[in-house]
């Protein structure tokens, strides 16, 4: 069966890189869920901006409203219980002792992962969509390319069934992500991904920035700055 005619299962945070993930798949398969998790995180606004995403990308192309499905809201209290982080807590975000940021949720994409693929199966995935990015990230473990391989392969045995695990970000910084919404959906696409997604790790949707809303402190923020800085500069080279 050609992967077109097949149904996808994107992680959809509700940030910028699940985002152009969303409309990366809307392009490529029949039919396109997505799932979000709720983990107790600071940064929660990010799940209610959500809705306004899914709805303004169905309203950009005809062909993505007809392939957009059903959005389910996983709840994971249990995470946010047995993690000491600076996304679960109201602690400093800052460089740990082991080299690894505060911002650090060990094991999360892993359980992501792994109730992706419990959703996946019920509703006949075979493809499970997610933008980990190992090209300019905070150090986390659980966004290598590695990591996603491998628990490709555990998904398949203990699934079972065949599942492939799609990360179109993988290999791109912030700045190509922004060049691969507008290659992807036009101008309409890239104001989407400034205006209406969230990065933020504190939450804040109260400053605007060129490059959307934030601190602009924050890891996240920093990062998101610095490729849209880099992906206006690239535009305005002859």
């Amino acid at each position: 069966m050609s992967e077109r005619n097949e149904t996808a299962l994107v992680l959809f945070s509700g940030g910028q890189d699940s985002t152009v993930c969303l409309a990366w798949a809307l392009e490529r398969y029949a039919h396109v869920e997505t799932i979000g998790f709720d983990y107790g995180q600071r940064h929660a606004v990010e799940l209610e901006v959500r809705a306004g995403l899914r709805k303004d990308l169905s309203a950009m192309r005809s062909q993505w409203a007809e392939r957009l499905g059903e959005d389910h809201i996983v709840t994971l209290d249990a995470l946010a219980a047995i993690s000491d982080t600076a996304l679960t807590r109201e602690t400093a975000i800052e460089i740990a002792a082991d080299g690894l940021p505060t911002t650090l949720v060990p094991g999360r994409n892993l359980i992501f992962f792994c109730f992706a693929g419990a959703l996946a199966y019920r509703r006949g995935a075979r493809h499970i969509v997610a933008g980990m990015c190992e090209t300019d990230y905070s150090g986390y473990p659980d966004c290598r390319d590695d990591t996603v391989k491998a628990m490709q392969v555990a998904l398949s045995l203990g699934l079972d069934k065949s599942v492939t695990l799609h990360t179109p970000l993988m290999w791109i910084d912030k700045a190509e992500t922004f060049a691969m919404a507008e290659q992807l959906g036009g101008k309409a696409l890239l104001d989407l991904v400034v205006e209406g997604t969230h990065s933020c790790y504190l939450g804040d949707r109260t400053h605007r920035h060129d490059w959307g809303y934030g601190c602009g402190t924050c890891p996240a923020c920093e990062l998101r700055a610095q490729g849209y800085a880099k992906f206006i500069s690239a535009r305005k080279m002859p």
